[in-house]
Order: C-alpha cells, then structure tokens, then sequence
C-alpha cells in the first residue's frame, strides 16, 4: 500500500506540463536516435549529460529515462523495415520482422512490436515499483566487503557476455579500470597514471570518456566505411493487426516480459539473451514452426517484448544498487553523482521524491512512445535518407561542444580525440564497449570497497569475505567462469563413455 501511494505522489510529481513536455521531448528523440543505426540511446544521453547539468535532476532523469525507452522502441523500426538493427538488442527482430516485411507485413509487424513493447514495458515498470523498495532495504544492511563481491560479479558478468571472446571482454575492462584509475589517489593522495599532467589531477570525466568512446568513436567508423547511398524504404501502409495476429502476439508478448526483466535486472544481464531466449521459445511453442524464417509474427512480439522488459529491469539495480548494467545506465549514474548524489540504497531514502517521479514517468514514457510508434513509423523510416556526412558532422560537432562544456578545458577536446581513436580501434578488432564504460564507472567503487574492507581486517584476505551475500556473489562468479569448463567436460564424458 505504501508503495502504490509513493507512485501516486510520483505521477503528482510528473503531471506538470513541463514534466510532461520533457517526457515527450525524451521519448521523440530516443526513438529516432533508435533508428538511427549505430546512435543509440548511450550516446544521445552522453551527448546531453552537460547540456543538462543546468536542470532539476528529477526533469534530467526523466529525459534519460525517455530517451532510453524511446530507443529501445525505435531500433525496431530499421530492423523490420532495412534489416538493420538501431540497437544490438534489436538484432533478434530483424531475423522475422524484415521477412514480413518483404511479405508486405511491415505494417503487422511494426504493430506488434510497438503494442508487445508497451505491454511488456509498463508490467515491468510495475514489477520495478515493487521490488525495488524490498531490494533497497536489502542493499542498506550490505558492506563493503557485499559491494566488493557484487561488483565482481558485475565485472564477470559483462565480460562473459559481451563480445565475441571472453578474452576481448576482459581486455576491454582492463582498460576502461585503467582510465578509472588516472587521477589522485584517494587514500595517498599521490598522482596515478597522470604523466605529470595537472589536467589529469582530477581524472578524466565520464561524460568525455562515454562521448568519445560512443560519438567520436562511431563517427570515426563510419567515415572509415562510409556509403553515401540512402538505404531502400519500404513502405508500411497503415499500421493494423487482424483478429489472428492479436492472437499469436499476446501470449508472446507475456513470455517476453517474462524473459526481459530478470535479465534486465542481473548485473550485465542486458536485452541481447533474453530476446535470444525469447526467440527460441517462441519457435518451439509455436503452432506455425514452419513460418519461422519466413516471417512468423511470434519471432517479433516475443523478443521485441523481451527488449523493452530488460530496459525497465536495468532501473533495478542502476537505482537500488548503484549498479549499471549497459552503457545507457552508467551515463545515467554518472548524471546522477554529478548532481552530487549518492547512487545506491540511500539514493531512495535520501531523494525519495526524485525516485518515484522517475517510476512514475515511465508508465507515461510508454504510453507517449505507442501513440508515436503505431502512426509515425514511415517518418522514422524517412530519417535514414540524411546523408551520413552531414549526419555524422552534426554528431561531431555536438560531441565537441558536449565535451568541451564538461570542464571548459581545451585540454579535453584532445581527450576527446584520442578516446574517439581508441572507441574506433576498439570496433576494428571486435572489442565491446559496455566493459570500458563499466570499468570506468564501478572501477573507482570497487576500489573504495576493496580498500575499506582489507582496512578493516587489518590487509588480512579475510576482510574481502563478509556474510553470505559475498559468499553468494562470489560462487555465481566462480560459477560463470568455470562453466564453459564444465560444459566441455561433460560433453567429454559421453563419448569418452562409449568408447
């Protein structure tokens, strides 16, 4: 009951025309930033993270949270319609919504994902409003020796899962901890990694590191490879579904949910396995298996429910934790400390009112962002007929002022450039990104838990062990990194069995 009144002050909070405009504002631009291949929701909000310093946090947030939702929204689009994914974990519905398409069921297809990604977005937003709380007063009661172990699950995780090798996973991480550890020590006070340079004292800005890893980086590629060609639209017609397509979609768009928010909600869990998994059910469930890979309607609602169910799932442990779990979400924390901020488990007791405006906006984000998807998907369609050269020379310019905004330090344009050739090297050998951002976000935390617990325990190993949360933490850690061990001996074992 407390919390169903907490939400209500919530939506008291976020019904004010200026919330409401700013709400419409996030969700419009994250769609089209979804649309946009290779843009994404991380990069539009590191792009505006300066730009927004000057705002309430609660009218920031809300913008982050739109855009974030918006662009999950929108990656559908260009995947069903070009067959080229906005987002990674837009990929799954290409593999169905583009043989609709072609099929001249663009227009069935961009409706189910539309309508699966409200229903699976606002259930999950409920089931957010309902854990989070539980997991904040959990959270309270942890030390530094939990935080430390949960994080080493964070950093195991997002190796583990991103990437095509767990070995490029780990070199990513290495080097975003790497970036987090330039500055001054807190505890010597020495200079770490600076080379001399006063500019580096203070450590380099996550705001530079994420536009310049995301905007930079990406511009950089795309003018290695670029294609002037405008990419053939398809036209969709007016949106509609037929009685038998709501019925092989609700069902889909249910499990999906099912499938997105857990995922969303473990720490580098992220959208791309549950949309897999979601996939793979739908096409052993399905009564129609034969359409699948033709162009089967259940290949689009499931994992396209499963995405915008993880996005709201990501708020749980971003908000009761201080943990992000993709990139989008450690910028928002980022924004977070830089309104001087405690992310984590006093975040809700501290800015209660900050937290369920939030919340709240998300069930407004998803009814804003269906209104906007069923009728305006060819105007999005539209958007990728700008020619790359004037599209990324917007982009750079932005990237530019937004970095330059952060410190007023001509020192961090040339920060910007390198971190831009270095996110453009990390594309040429198939490093992730997610790890480097996630380095540079938890490194400095793991540090400070790290420290606190061997301070307690006098430098003695035993500090890092606290009660069974660390315990749990660290058997989930081992469990993920000997798994593809025990995978391959037990495949072993069988044949070496028979014969």
């Amino acid at each position: 009951m407390e919390n169903i009144n907490n939400l209500l002050g919530g939506f008291a909070d976020v019904l004010t025309p200026m919330n409401l405009l700013i709400a419409l504002l996030g969700v419009t631009v994250g769609t089209a930033v979804g649309v946009l291949p290779g843009i994404g929701p991380a990069m539009t909000v590191a792009l505006l993270l300066p730009v927004t310093y000057g705002m309430e946090p609660t009218q920031a947030l809300i913008l982050f949270a739109a855009i974030f939702y918006g662009g999950m929204y929108g990656g559908s689009t260009t995947s069903i319609l070009l067959n080229t994914p906005g987002e990674s974990s837009s990929v799954i519905t290409s593999i169905e919504g583009n043989k609709m398409a072609k099929a001249g069921r663009a227009a069935q297809a961009l409706s189910t994902a539309a309508i699966g990604s409200f229903v699976a977005g606002t259930i999950a937003t409920l089931l957010l409003c309902l854990v989070m709380p539980p997991v904040v007063d959990f959270a309270v009661n942890l030390g530094s020796p939990e935080y430390f172990a949960i994080i080493c699950v964070a950093f195991v995780g997002v190796t583990a899962v991103l990437g095509a090798s767990r070995v490029r996973g780990v070199a990513s991480l290495l080097v975003g901890l790497t970036i987090g550890l330039i500055g001054i020590d807190f505890v010597t006070g020495q200079q770490r990694l600076t080379f001399g340079n006063s500019f580096l004292a203070d450590g380099i800005d996550v705001v530079v590191v994420a536009v310049g890893i995301f905007a930079m980086g990406e511009a950089l590629w795309v003018a290695a490879h670029l294609r002037r060609k405008a990419a053939e639209v398809i036209p969709v017609g007016q949106p509609w579904m037929s009685k038998s397509d709501w019925k092989r979609s609700w069902k889909p768009w249910l499990r999906g949910t099912a499938f997105g928010f857990p995922f969303g909600a473990i720490p580098a869990g992220g959208a791309e396995i549950p949309t897999f998994l979601s996939y793979m059910t739908e096409k052993k469930l399905s009564k129609h298996p034969e359409e699948f890979g033709k162009g089967a309607i259940e290949g689009v609602a499931g994992p396209e429910a499963a995405n915008n169910a993880s996005a709201a799932g990501t708020l749980v442990p971003m908000l009761a934790l201080g943990l992000p779990t993709n990139a989008t979400a450690a910028i928002m924390l980022a924004a977070i400390k830089g309104y001087g901020m405690e992310p984590g488990p006093l975040l809700m007791t501290k800015q209660p009112d900050m937290v369920w405006a939030l919340l709240a906006s998300l069930f407004i984000g998803n009814l804003m962002l269906l209104v906007l998807n069923l009728p305006l998907a060819p105007a999005w369609a539209k958007l990728l007929q700008i020619p790359r050269p004037y599209l990324y020379a917007g982009i750079l310019f932005f990237s530019s002022m937004g970095a330059y905004a952060v410190n007023g330090q001509p020192f961090d344009l040339y920060l910007l450039l390198a971190l831009g050739l270095l996110g453009f090297l990390m594309r040429r050998f198939g490093l992730p990104v997610l790890p480097l951002i996630i380095g540079v976000i938890l490194g400095p935390v793991m540090e400070k838990h790290l420290r606190r617990s061997l301070q307690t325990s006098g430098g003695d190993i035993s500090g890092l062990v606290g009660g069974p949360v660390a315990w749990a933490a660290y058997a989930i850690a081992a469990a993920v990194i000997l798994w593809p061990l025990i995978a391959r001996l037990v495949r072993r074992t069988p044949k070496e069995t028979v014969a």
